[in-house]
């Protein structure tokens, strides 16, 4: 901005924006009627990554990083609960915080290995970037369709085994 550059910072706070309707909207479906609503969510974010795959097939780069920035808004509605938020939502460093906080517990007396999920957590989401990052250097945008097929692939197990 000091520099002038009103376009880009359009487009930055177009993204931002994009990002709180997909977190709005997976919101909504997670406190939508009914019971077990994460397969639809689910459901919801392959569709619109499937979506940025087709776009991004047919040459249409801008609409497909949308379409995925929505899908990433939406995502994070995945661990909410009614009634507000589940899952801390600053995953990265949140999860690192809770290691150091846990670990400093188990040293005290406190569960032993307690600190472990949340490494689990920060090491799965370390492992998730670098295999996005390698299928977007191999195919670009259009490693997408495989983050399409995890999505709908959840959403099938949240759905088959959740007891109704």
């Amino acid at each position: 901005l000091a520099e002038g550059q009103w376009l880009s910072a359009a487009e930055a706070f177009g993204l931002i924006a994009l990002f709180v309707i997909g977190a709005a909207a997976g919101s909504l479906i997670v406190l939508g009627r009914g019971t077990n609503r994460q397969p639809w969510l689910l459901l919801a974010e392959a569709s619109l990554l499937a979506a940025a795959a087709l776009c991004y097939s047919f040459g249409l780069s801008n609409v497909a990083v949308a379409a995925i920035v929505v899908a990433m808004g939406l995502e994070n509605a995945v661990f909410q609960i009614r009634g507000g938020a589940g899952l801390g939502l600053t995953y990265v460093t949140g999860a690192l915080v809770k290691v150091g906080q846990q670990a400093a517990a188990a040293l005290t007396g406190g569960a032993r290995w307690g600190w472990v999920p949340n490494l689990l957590l920060w090491a799965a989401m370390v492992m998730g970037s670098l295999c996005g990052a390698l299928a977007y250097y191999w195919i670009n945008l259009a490693a997408t369709w495989f983050a399409a097929g995890v999505a709908l692939a959840l959403g099938a197990i949240q759905a088959a085994t959740t007891h109704r």
